[in-house]
């Protein structure tokens, strides 16, 4: 267990850290929080609360995530951490020259032509099935109820929202997007804070796929809509890509980081970025100096980690780099090297050649999981199948058009995904999940918090509270504007392009949960958005 001082916290903060005994659900909605808190209490266990919390988030956020969308999950059961990926490969007919000629020199945002087949809802049974001790219909229940009856919005949901209707408003101009107009701003706006909203054509549709352990949705009647829309307007995806597909268990990646073993989910997600930041440091002398060189090191390591990430990380079986020589001493070292006292302009290394939600579980039987889903770029694609109110996301987005980047487009595989649920162990013990949402910023907001909670020794509500930075490219560095004025300026004597944001919507939200020694769970929630941490 990290070493904390419970009563310290250098950060304002209207949060308090939340104990407790028998189970804690920690996520950017209160109502789903309660989701899984009522599975907890229904005699459910930690795999059980995190996936009722996950469906319902795709009712009571989908400015974030849907039904449509993709998942990573890292689990902890039987005294062992599991890694579920659940994302999904691009159309198996899909291909660069085929969208080079309809126009295209890079992958649309929006439409049908940047959606991949979604992993979540095989995601969810998958997870159930393994480890999940209540019946699957009943994960079910809570969102079915958000949909059906409705729910009022909280306020950083419907700003968020209505930016969204915003940036839609003026992009999305086509027939094939009138679906989630309809079904989003069903009034001609976005709806307001405490206006409720609801989706019948939702509940429809989880009730379909709590009846079929989800296979609806890849061979049924919801499939069968699914490729009808996508195919009307001029999609690549097929029956058989979504029959074919299926979430993969795999092997998590672990980096030791002080008395820790810090854990991410392996390419194609690119935990491996903060997992390389993470060895940079380790590398690096002794902190002793001033604050501003704390932030300059780590602001340099994310570069350098996260510059490689996104020159190496794609589907497992492109990459031309195994994360086993990226990850390596004597790479890291090499990298570490670069490191002075001024801001670098990073460039990928030469290895060895060889809008999301996020949410925390434990219970009081040692089952803890780490989980996050999302349609990317807020509601993804634009696209809502009609009749069903499954927003699909828009992961091929990712994909490069250069032929040679091993992340170019191809049939059937899998992209660069930014999503991805962090794990603490200590002696082979799980001590919790963590995890930052928001695009490229969640290896930023991973390597963040985790220093602040192992360097610094800060509670999981202190590492949360801390300003964040962001590196945005080059030597320009974002910071909010709760950041220390001092410190920002000093960052700046260094060359570092310091530029203060006014809005913290950009430097990701976080929830974490560790256990005690004595098996009491302590959580911290994320203060940039609507969080709340739901125990008993």
């Amino acid at each position: 267990m990290i070493n904390f001082n419970p009563y310290y916290n250098p950060y304002p903060s209207r949060r308090s850290l939340v104990y407790a005994k028998n189970g804690m659900v920690s996520t950017s909605q209160p109502l789903a929080a309660h989701a899984g808190l009522e599975m907890l209490q229904a005699g459910g266990n930690a795999i059980d609360a995190a996936l009722a919390t996950a469906i319902a988030l795709t009712v009571v956020e989908p400015t974030s995530n849907g039904i449509g969308s993709d998942a990573f999950a890292l689990i902890w059961a039987g005294d062992k951490l599991h890694g579920l990926n659940a994302s999904g490969p691009s159309p198996g007919s899909i291909s660069i020259d085929k969208v080079a000629q309809k126009g295209h020199e890079k992958i649309p945002a929006w439409g049908w032509l940047p959606v991949t087949v979604p992993g979540a809802v095989a995601g969810w049974a998958a997870a159930s099935e393994k480890f999940g001790r209540l019946p699957f219909p009943k994960l079910f229940e809570p969102a079915h109820r958000y949909a059906e009856q409705g729910y009022p919005l909280s306020p950083v949901l419907a700003r968020n929202w209505a930016r969204a209707y915003r940036i839609y408003s003026d992009n999305l101009k086509g027939e094939e997007f009138k679906e989630w107009f309809s079904t989003f701003a069903p009034g001609g706006r976005a709806p307001y804070p405490g206006e409720i909203w609801s989706s019948q054509n939702m509940a429809e549709t989880l009730g379909k796929i709590a009846e079929t352990q989800g296979k609806s949705f890849y061979q049924g009647s919801l499939a069968e809509k699914i490729i009808k829309a996508a195919q009307s307007h001029g999609g690549f995806l097929t029956e058989e890509d979504l029959k074919n597909y299926n979430a993969q268990w795999v092997q998590p990646l672990g980096m030791d980081y002080g008395r820790y073993r810090v854990w991410e989910i392996p390419p194609n997600g690119q935990g491996l970025a903060a997992l390389m930041a993470l060895g940079i440091l380790k590398t690096l002398p002794g902190e002793d100096g001033p604050p501003e060189e704390f932030y300059h090191r780590e602001i340099e390591a994310l570069k350098l980690g996260l510059t490689d990430g996104m020159a190496q990380i794609t589907d497992p079986d492109a990459m031309k780099v195994s994360p086993e020589k990226l990850l390596s001493s004597e790479y890291l070292e090499e990298r570490a090297r670069l490191i002075g006292k001024r801001a670098l302009t990073p460039g990928p290394g030469q290895p060895p050649s060889g809008g999301t939600v996020y949410l925390a579980a434990a219970d009081g039987e040692g089952n803890m999981v780490s989980f996050i889903q999302s349609n990317f770029m807020g509601f993804g694609s634009g696209v809502v199948v009609p009749g069903t109110g499954i927003s699909m996301q828009n992961r091929g987005f990712s994909f490069q058009m250069d032929p040679e980047h091993p992340n170019a487009l191809a049939g059937g595989k899998k992209t660069y995904h930014t999503i991805i649920p962090g794990f603490l162990t200590r002696d082979d013990k799980g001590v919790g999940p963590f995890g930052v949402m928001g695009g490229y910023m969640q290896t930023q907001g991973h390597l963040q918090v985790i220093r602040k909670m192992i360097d610094q020794n800060l509670s999981p509500q202190a590492a949360l509270d801390a300003p964040r930075w962001q590196w945005i490219e080059g030597r320009k560095v974002a910071v909010e504007k709760s950041f220390p004025e001092h410190i920002a300026s000093s960052l700046a004597d260094r060359g570092h392009q310091i530029e203060v944001r006014l809005e913290s919507g950009s430097f990701g939200r976080g929830q974490i949960i560790l256990k005690e020694r004595n098996g009491v769970l302590v959580g911290g929630t994320e203060p940039r958005t609507d969080s709340h941490i739901a125990s008993f």
